[in-house]
């Protein structure tokens, strides 16, 4: 029997929470990085394969606005350098691959409802009950709407399939907005009707996370818009997708 062999691999699978990788490095860098599923592709034998794997922007320092692929990547957590070792043995050992730097990913609950928290339903409940509630006002991120990132998806395998090139690419997967966790909180409001009076500014700093984060690591998407022709909806339109697919379902 012809042994298995996929034609694309979509490696979602991480410890994605900051502070839980902070806790236990090892187990951050034996999850975050994908050597068995790499070691597994290779073992074919052949480069008929194509790995995207979804990396992140905590990658960057944070001390700037809009970061390039090019640009240095110095994380200040074990998270993002956990996902940084993830991308150097994609590159030194994979033939062909896609790496995306995923900043937050939102949208509707999934059919297979995950179990940890989604930024807008997390953002929509809490100020559903109209009390004060503190956002970071100086944390800067270009969130994704995920049906976004399943359009970059399905556009680098159908690249794969049709072309039969060697893809070797690194591309920054943000929404269009650079928004602060203030701001995100002010646009489910402004779709919802709540009051921003119940939204309180507060520094990043206010609060011990037990974990560093970085400051901006907004991207710039300029790659992606001209390599693949997407253009991510910006994060007000994607608000609305998310909640209107909540009160629909």
């Amino acid at each position: 029997m012809q042994p298995f062999q996929p034609h694309v691999i979509v490696n979602c699978a991480a410890i994605s929470v900051p502070r839980a990788c902070e806790m236990d490095p090892a187990a951050a860098m034996a999850t975050n990085i994908p050597s068995s599923l790499v070691n597994w592709s290779l073992s074919f034998g052949n480069s008929k394969s194509l790995l995207i794997h979804l990396s992140t922007d905590q990658v960057y320092e944070g001390v700037k606005s809009f970061y390039k692929e090019e640009d240095e990547t110095l994380p200040v957590n074990m998270y993002g350098k956990s996902k940084v070792a993830s991308e150097k043995f994609i590159t030194e050992n994979c033939p062909n691959y896609a790496i995306l730097r995923s900043s937050i990913i939102y949208g509707p609950q999934t059919i297979s409802p995950v179990a940890k928290s989604l930024p807008i339903q997390w953002m929509d409940g809490v100020l559903s009950q109209r009390q004060q509630v503190d956002f970071f006002n100086d944390e800067y991120r270009c969130p994704v709407y995920v049906k976004d990132m399943v359009d970059v998806i399905l556009a680098l395998t159908k690249k794969w399939l049709s072309d039969g090139k060697t893809i070797q690419v690194l591309l920054n997967v943000g929404g269009p907005d650079r928004v602060s966790r203030l701001q995100m909180a002010e646009s489910v409001a402004d779709v919802r009707g709540y009051s921003h009076s119940i939204i309180k500014s507060v520094p990043a700093s206010s609060v011990n996370r037990g974990v560093a984060s970085p400051s901006d690591i907004s991207m710039d998407i300029t790659r992606l818009t001209q390599m693949l022709g997407i253009q991510p909806i910006t994060f007000q339109d994607g608000v609305r997708a998310t909640l209107d697919a909540e009160s629909s379902s």
